[in-house]
């Protein structure tokens, strides 16, 4: 959990200015081409313009608060399950055989099927996180897309009971839905990054370079990214969704009343109003943040599991 946390912290400091952008690109209802529409270099300008540099980190707070959590839940649940279900039981004494240290890493109780152990502990793991997560993932949505004009939010604290006190306690759970779906996004991402480092060790029993899991991880996210990218678009405009809500504005879905395929809702109008190619809104801006982001926090997290299994003498 100390690892996860770690490395998510020093990761959502070092890219939060891209965040901005992406999500400020997401939540965009205006199609390339038209009056009003801005890039990503347009998107920058306003931002210095208007709020100056911190603008570029507004929403940090709560994506601090968020990521500590989320990183150390899910790095623990997925360790957790993968030494849990990574041996068989000895008989009759109720211990478990934990692998050392070897070229093939954790031993999978499904020996012939190792990427269903990775599978089933990356998409837990994931659904663990996000769930506990989601509000603060809310609150910082709301935060990088505020407009100019509207009532700011002091910190974090006053966006919650603000969000709260108009809204109620299920707007922190709008978005949750697609959040969970993009657990195929960790289910693709984990058992690559796996897969690709057991490729780039080898038959070496030596450790792997800094650069080697840096690449490893690098290929994995923009991988799995790529492939299920519009799920993140989906969740932010349900997330910055607001009441009181004129009828059919946009495509967002925002309307007086939400139907129960809010999700099915919102992707057709984004699609038949703004085309395909709106569900991929923010993509370059998101690889040039997530794979770097994700390739630190890798970095960090097994630079300080080595250092922790060798103070633990492992």
């Amino acid at each position: 959990m100390l690892a996860g946390a770690g490395g998510g912290l020093v990761a959502s400091i070092a890219t939060c200015p891209l965040d901005v952008v992406k999500t400020k690109l997401q939540a965009q209802r205006i199609v390339q081409g038209q009056d009003g529409y801005q890039g990503s270099l347009g998107i920058v300008k306003t931002i210095l313009r208007e709020n100056g540099i911190r603008g570029l980190y507004r929403g940090l707070g709560p994506t601090i608060l968020g990521y500590l959590p989320t990183w150390a839940i899910y790095f623990a649940v997925y360790d957790g399950i993968k030494s849990f279900f990574g041996a068989p039981p000895l008989g009759g004494s109720g211990d478990r055989i934990y692998p050392a240290a070897q070229v093939k890493g954790y031993q999978p109780l499904i020996r012939e099927h190792p990427w269903s152990l990775h599978i089933l502990s990356a998409m837990t793991a994931g659904a663990a996180s996000t769930i506990c997560t989601n509000p603060l993932w809310v609150i910082k949505t709301r935060f990088m897309t505020q407009m100019p004009g509207e009532t700011r939010y002091r910190h974090t604290l006053d966006a919650a009971l603000t969000i709260y006190r108009k809204e109620g306690v299920s707007v922190f759970y709008r978005g949750l839905v697609p959040s969970l779906l993009g657990i195929l996004h960790v289910a693709v991402q984990f058992p690559l990054y796996e897969q690709l480092k057991l490729y780039a060790r080898g038959d070496s029993d030596k450790p792997l370079s800094s650069e080697a899991i840096l690449m490893c991880s690098a290929i994995a996210k923009m991988t799995a990214s790529i492939a299920t990218y519009p799920h993140e678009v989906i969740r932010t405009r349900l997330q910055t969704q607001r009441r009181p809500i004129a009828d059919d504005m946009s495509s967002d879905g925002m309307i007086k009343q939400y139907p129960r395929g809010g999700i099915l809702y919102t992707t057709k109008k984004l699609i038949r109003k703004e085309g395909w190619r709106a569900l991929y809104k923010g993509l370059s801006v998101n690889l040039i943040r997530t794979v770097p982001n994700s390739a630190v926090t890798m970095l960090t997290y097994e630079l300080v599991m080595r250092h922790l299994n060798g103070q633990a003498g492992r």
